[in-house]
């Protein structure tokens, strides 16, 4: 657990403005401090009734005489964020299902909650904190495991009927390939860290050569990156044929919603150098030419802390909306 004791915190006026960072494996809650975004604690994810209570000490800990907080859920979806209700996120213990969050938290303290998608907290951390500000219209994505990703168009967070705009690890690239977010050929399935895996084992698996050596065992991205590095034939045309699926996905990006930033995050900023020359190459073939030379790609800036800036920057553009 990190450092606990009360800080100097900053005011939205009366309000504290608090995140809590709800992952599969761990918890964050953070306050903001003249600007900057500071952890207060990180508590290992359990089931809800342990774990919730911890989080509750841990916000108590940077509450201010006086003031009244606001406080930003980042959580994995599915969500119903109009109603501050967790549903059934699958990285989440079945003890979090249908818990209303936000309900639980007005009935401990005095002030706001709002509850947000990761991928969508995301997107406004960089947009408010990282290499999206100053933008009006900005698509973030972010590649590990799964793909998730967000949009601010005209300066705002555009979310959608549901709370799921942006997802475009959904959309199918080719009828064939590996299989992402449930669906064969997807980008998640190309261009996630999953998927570049399981790319991996289906090429490793019908080559004719001897199996490499970076390929014994589980297959990870890491292993396909590092071996790319090494200048290992196949996992350089794993790593090319990844950017090049991930060009076409940002192409669609850039043909829709004409952005003037792409911020990637996830494993775009540790293997830009594997994934750029043919992701390039294939924003030069699919992309409308105006819009695409408009549009910077840019690795995300925030790192590890992007989901405690994620609760933060939530909270942040809940109170610019609704000041009262």
């Amino acid at each position: 657990m990190l450092n606990t004791q009360t800080p100097v915190v900053e005011h939205m006026g009366r309000e504290v403005v608090i995140g809590l960072d709800l992952g599969g494996t761990k918890c964050a809650v953070s306050v903001l401090e003249h600007g900057r975004v500071r952890e207060v604690s990180r508590i290992p994810t359990g089931q809800f009734a342990p774990t919730f209570e911890l989080l509750l000490n841990a916000i108590k800990s940077v509450e201010v005489a006086g003031s009244s907080v606001m406080i930003g859920v980042s959580c994995g979806g599915p969500l119903d964020s109009v109603k501050g209700i967790i549903l059934s996120p699958p990285n989440l213990h079945p003890s979090w299902y249908g818990v209303a969050i936000v309900n639980q938290l007005m009935a401990r303290f005095d002030g706001r909650a709002c509850l947000m998608n990761d991928a969508n907290c995301c997107a406004l951390a960089e947009w408010k904190f990282g290499a999206g500000r100053g933008a009006q219209h900005m698509v973030f994505l972010t590649s590990g495991t799964g793909m998730g990703g967000g949009l601010i168009l005209n300066g705002q967070l555009y979310e959608g009927a549901t709370g799921d705009a942006g997802e475009i690890g959904h959309v199918r690239l080719s009828a064939d390939g590996p299989v992402g977010y449930g669906k064969i050929g997807s980008v998640e399935g190309f261009c996630s860290g999953g998927g570049i895996a399981r790319l991996a084992e289906r090429w490793v698996g019908e080559s004719i050569e001897p199996k490499p050596s970076w390929a014994q065992g589980t297959i990870t991205a890491k292993q396909v990156a590092d071996a790319a590095r090494e200048g290992e034939p196949l996992a350089r045309r794993i790593m090319a044929e990844s950017g090049a699926r991930f060009g076409e996905a940002l192409a669609i990006l850039i043909d829709l919603f004409n952005p003037e930033r792409i911020v990637l995050g996830g494993l775009f900023p540790a293997a830009r150098d594997l994934l750029e020359p043919t992701l390039n190459a294939a924003l030069e073939r699919e992309a409308l030419p105006i819009p695409r030379g408009a549009c910077q790609i840019l690795p995300a800036e925030l790192g590890e802390t992007i989901g405690s800036h994620g609760a933060v920057a939530a909270a942040l553009y809940y109170l610019e909306r609704n000041p009262a």
